[in-house]
């Protein structure tokens, strides 16, 4: 059954801290924020596609988070008065600004529609590429709402990947990871799924 809830309250506060920040960013962090919202758009528009073609979880679940972390990354577009590529582009589906990205959904799309162990791969694949560019972006701004923001969808990222590799572990695969060091990858999945990001994803 699927659980939907509102962000946590540290999140709101989050967004509102923002308005008590500098307005003025350095170009690096720009372009973070705006890389970031279509990298959320990358995971939602992969995982519909992939619900679509395979019609199991946690693809149904996920999906609908990843449009939560849409929402957060322009509530920052928005708050800094930047353009935002996801409009400029009508949100549509599997059409990104960023060539990296599109590089990136055409892969994942593709290597997901051979098989569902193809797909559930996929998957922990964006979510580990996920956590490694938040990873990276909270080191390059000192913006203390950007930085809870970008924790909240690390956090949230974490949650899926152990999804995703527990899918895979009921299908007796034992997934690897491909972006993340093994050591950052198995303490993510040994530990405890934290609720905060609000969704039962399996």
């Amino acid at each position: 059954m699927k659980q939907y809830f509102f962000a946590p309250v540290f999140m709101l506060a989050a967004i509102s801290a923002i308005t008590q920040e500098s307005s003025i960013l350095s170009q690096q962090e720009k372009g973070a924020i705006l890389y970031m919202r279509e990298e959320e758009k990358l995971a939602r528009d992969v995982y519909n596609f992939l619900f679509d073609k395979w019609e199991v979880n946690p693809f149904g679940n996920i999906r609908h988070s990843e449009q939560v972390h849409m929402d957060r990354m322009k509530t920052l577009i928005e708050a800094y008065k930047l353009e935002d590529p996801v409009t400029k582009n009508n949100d549509k589906q599997g059409i990104f600004t960023d060539t990296i990205l599109q590089k990136y959904y055409t892969e994942l799309s593709g290597a997901g529609s051979v098989s569902l162990t193809g797909a559930l791969k996929a998957g922990a694949k964006i979510e580990e590429l996920d956590i490694k560019d938040l990873d990276e972006r909270i080191k390059q701004t000192k913006q203390q709402g950007i930085i809870e923001v970008y924790s909240y969808l690390r956090m949230a990222s974490e949650n899926h990947l152990r999804a995703f590799v527990r899918r895979l572990k009921m299908q007796d695969i034992n997934y690897e990871p491909v972006i993340l060091s093994k050591e950052e990858f198995d303490k993510i999945i040994q530990s405890e799924h934290n609720r905060g990001s609000g969704m039962r994803w399996n």
